[in-house]
């Protein structure tokens, strides 16, 4: 399985890291997005989960293995279940701070992806590689670089995306000329 599945299961793992660091930086818009869902949490708590999830990523990018895979698979279907969860009450006007300050709000997008991401761990998990990174060669360097693609185009989607429908997008009005 680790063949098909490994630019996938690297991309999201990857996506674990790129999306945690803001996170630890700064909770409050993760703390908001929460509480806003209707789940009450501390910002300490939050800063915790965000480490957790940057090491759970970078275990999952070095040393892919059943246990590693096991974890993010839970990782994503918590974040598949908060996302239903925002999209059933009706949505979070807010960023969660996943990656960064703009403004991307929970989209069915995000739970397809979530979900896609966890399936993949999932897989991964139930047959893991024997040795992921055993030896350099080109077939690793592929793998790698499509991971890389792969989740480029995940950020895309998830981050950048949302900030282009019509109610993210915020509008100014212009100062009228005087004259």
């Amino acid at each position: 399985m680790w063949d098909l599945a490994a630019g996938p299961f690297l991309a999201a793992a990857g996506l674990l890291v790129v999306a945690g660091g803001p996170k630890v930086v700064d909770p409050l818009p993760l703390v908001r997005a929460l509480r806003g869902a209707g789940v009450p949490v501390h910002r300490q708590l939050v800063r915790a989960f965000a480490v957790i999830e940057v090491a759970l990523g970078a275990w999952a990018l070095v040393a892919p293995s059943r246990y590693a895979a096991g974890l993010v698979a839970a990782a994503y279907l918590v974040f598949t279940a908060f996302v239903a969860r925002v999209l059933a009450r009706g949505g979070v006007l807010g960023s969660c701070g996943c990656f960064g300050k703009p403004d991307t709000p929970a989209t069915r997008t995000h739970l397809v992806l979530t979900a896609l991401a966890a399936l993949t761990a999932l897989l991964v998990a139930v047959d893991p590689p024997a040795a992921a990174w055993a030896g350099v060669d080109g077939t690793t360097v592929t793998t790698a670089g499509f991971a890389v693609v792969i989740g480029f185009l995940a950020w895309q989607v998830l981050a950048v995306l949302p900030t282009t429908s019509p109610a993210a997008i915020r509008t100014t009005t212009a100062p009228t000329p005087k004259g």
